[in-house]
This record gives structure tokens, sequence and C-alpha cells, in this order.
């Protein structure tokens, strides 16, 4: 790997990750559009430690207050009645489904999925369902009557964004949408449910991030590192412009992003510009 797709790819990274565009989806595009090689599962994955420590900073209060009455609550019965105890089995029940198909499907994850036809195909597919959503959602429900079913049905949601293309992010809030959640409260859910499945991976992928016997481009320890503090900076950003973003407009304008994003992307693939793999 060389610097320039090293920071290349970290200022994709930030600036995706949190967009209902698909990072992984995006890291996969640009790499086959400027490289001509994909950057592999794995650096994508040790990259979003740096977008998922911007979670951890922004929502530091919440997630201390959170964790904090969840710890309590183990011990005293009287602090399991706090929605803060709730919310931490909320995010916890909702990281299983994703956990246990990552773990099931790696080989495929970081392989057959990573295909430029599945994640152009992908990126089209699911941006209509994220239209229906937005069109359908009734958007009564704060995140203060958020229930476990709705953590059982993110988190199932969140799964499919194991396929490059569907979008963490898209998947979650569409599923939130669905069950009339306000676009701010499905968005904060989101963000607190993909820190355990995130931050899992990142640490899993480090090893195999600087194995030159896997498919990916091989960065050195300085290049992952300057990767991921850019995907922190501007991912921190990214937080801040969303939730400001979402409380008085739609998610229309990545709909159609999504669809022209993987339009082109289809075309180059069938004139012969880049190949799928």
């Amino acid at each position: 790997m060389t610097w320039t797709q090293a920071i290349v790819l970290g200022i994709v990274q930030g600036l995706t990750e949190f967009l209902p565009i698909s990072s992984s989806g995006h890291m996969r595009i640009t790499s086959a559009l400027f490289f001509g090689q994909d950057a592999g599962a794995s650096f994508t994955a040790v990259t979003q430690l740096g977008t998922e420590a911007a979670v951890l900073l922004y929502f530091a209060k919440d997630i201390w207050r959170i964790s904090k009455t969840w710890v309590i609550g183990i011990w005293d019965k009287s602090a399991r009645k706090e929605f803060d105890y709730k919310m931490a089995w909320y995010v916890i029940v909702g990281s299983i489904p994703i956990g246990i198909i990552g773990f099931a499907f790696k080989d495929q994850i970081r392989t057959a999925a990573r295909n430029l036809w599945l994640v152009s195909i992908v990126l089209i597919v699911f941006s209509f369902v994220l239209a229906f959503a937005e069109y359908l959602s009734r958007q009564t429900r704060a995140l203060e009557r958020f229930r476990m079913p709705d953590a059982v049905t993110m988190g199932l949601a969140q799964a499919l964004a194991l396929v490059p293309g569907v979008s963490r992010s898209g998947g979650t809030v569409s599923a939130g949408l669905f069950l009339g959640l306000t676009r701010e409260a499905a968005l904060r859910f989101s963000f607190l449910l993909a820190i355990p499945a995130v931050v899992m991976s990142g640490l899993f992928s480090l090893p195999d991030v600087f194995d030159k016997s896997g498919g990916g481009l091989v960065p050195s320890g300085a290049q992952m590192i300057v990767a991921t503090i850019i995907a922190f900076g501007l991912g921190y950003a990214s937080i801040a412009w969303l939730l400001r973003y979402v409380s008085a407009h739609t998610f229309y304008p990545f709909v159609l992003y999504r669809v022209a994003v993987g339009s082109i992307v289809l075309a180059l693939l069938i004139n012969g510009t880049i190949s799928a793999t």
C-alpha cells in the first residue's frame, strides 16, 4: 500500500461510515477505481476503529451513563427500572445477530461478498428500502419509547451490512423508520449499536491486515495508524453534521446518491473499465 492509498481510503472511511451509503462499499469501489486492487475487508475493519472512536468521544457522556447504570443494575434491582439500564441490554442483544452471522460467514464476507457486481446492485436495491422507509415512516416514537423488539429488529438489519453496499447506518435507520422511530432516534441507536460489533471486528482484523498472504493491499503500521486517525477526525465531524441534518431533512438525497453510484459502477463493469474482483 502506498501513502496515497492509505490517506485516500482513510478519508473515504471517515466521510462515509455514518452516512447511509455504505462505507465498506465505497472503500471497495474507491480501491477498484483508483488503485486497481481491493484494499481488503481487514483494512476496512481496522480503519473503522477510528470512526468508532469518534462515536465513543461524541457520545461519551451517554455511553458512560448507560454503562454505569447497567453495572449498578446488575447488583441493584432498583436501577433496572432506569431506561439507561434497559438501553445497555438493547445494545447487547441487538449486537448478537451480526456477531453470529459475521463469524459464521467470515470467509464469504471477505471474498465473494466484495464482488463489485454484488456491491453495485446492493447499493441500488437497498436505496429503495431506505426510500420506502422514509416514505412510510410515521416518525412518532422518540428514543425513550424504544423497546427490546426494536433492538432485535435493528440488530438483524445491522447484520445485513456485512455485505458491502447495504450500509450499517442505512440498514439500521431504515428498520428504525419502519418501526415508527424518528430519524434522530433511529440514528442515535444506530450509533450505539455499532460500537460492540465494529470494535470487535476491528480488533480481530488487526493481525490479518498485515498478512502479506492475504488478497488485499498491505499497509505499514504507520500507514494504518494515519488512515485510522484520518477516519476518526472526519468521522467525528460527520456525526455532528448528520445529527443536525436529519433533524430537518429527509434521507432522499442519499437514496438518489446510492442509485447514481451503483449505476455508474454497473456501467463501468459492463464496459470492462473495472474488474469485479
